[in-house]
């Protein structure tokens, strides 16, 4: 059975998203990235045991997949930059009913119904699934009982507000596996839901 890891920048107040135009994150995924060497080789080496990404249909039209081609094309020769490479190389897999073909390379477009397209991605044989979109796929995979870890990339900033995964019903407990502080002043937290077998929550008016 696969795991499916949720992996999630987060503020030291919980959220994951913030309020207004606040530049709160140590990397915004662009040219200015300060993780310091150390927290790049884990978030490389997290992507070794990953062989299929999970993307929200948002996700992928709004670039997700060209930015990181676009990436491992201009930095070949950086080392941090594997991932990138490795995003466009592993299979994707988009849950969705509003989109008929996949319009990416090595690209698998499934219907809308995350427990059983999700259910049956985690039944095969391989490696780990890893997870990409906003907060509301993430929520949605949240109440399905679906995720299997959290990584939490907490940043050193507490926002006061903004947009959360856990929704006001919460998620009950957790059992952390560990966590470890970097120089660039991020804390990487990894989790598993203390109890299985949660049930499931639709979360109205998500747009899959």
């Amino acid at each position: 059975m696969r795991k499916l890891v949720l992996q999630m920048q987060m503020s030291v107040d919980g959220f994951v998203g913030a309020d207004g135009d606040h530049d709160w994150l140590v990397w915004n995924w662009g040219d200015d990235n300060r993780w310091d060497e150390e927290l790049k080789r884990d978030f490389n080496a997290h992507f070794q045991s990953v062989d299929t990404i999970l993307l929200s249909r948002k996700m992928a039209e709004e670039g997700y997949l060209s930015h990181w081609g676009n990436a491992a094309k201009r930095y070949p020769q950086d080392p941090f930059y594997a991932f990138a490479k490795r995003i466009i190389d592993v299979q994707k897999v988009v849950p969705s009913d509003r989109l008929e073909e996949p319009r990416w390379e090595r690209t698998l477009v499934t219907s809308g119904d995350l427990p059983r397209e999700v259910g049956a991605l985690k039944a095969e044989e391989g490696r780990n699934i890893a997870v990409f979109g906003g907060a509301g796929f993430a929520s949605a995979l949240i109440a399905a009982g679906l995720v299997d870890e959290f990584q939490f990339y907490i940043n050193p900033a507490a926002l006061g507000g903004g947009t959360g995964i856990f929704g006001r019903a919460g998620f009950g407990k957790l059992r952390l596996l560990g966590s470890k502080a970097y120089e660039c002043g991020i804390v990487v937290s990894r989790y598993v839901p203390a109890a299985q077998g949660h049930s499931f929550t639709p979360i109205e008016g998500l747009d899959l």
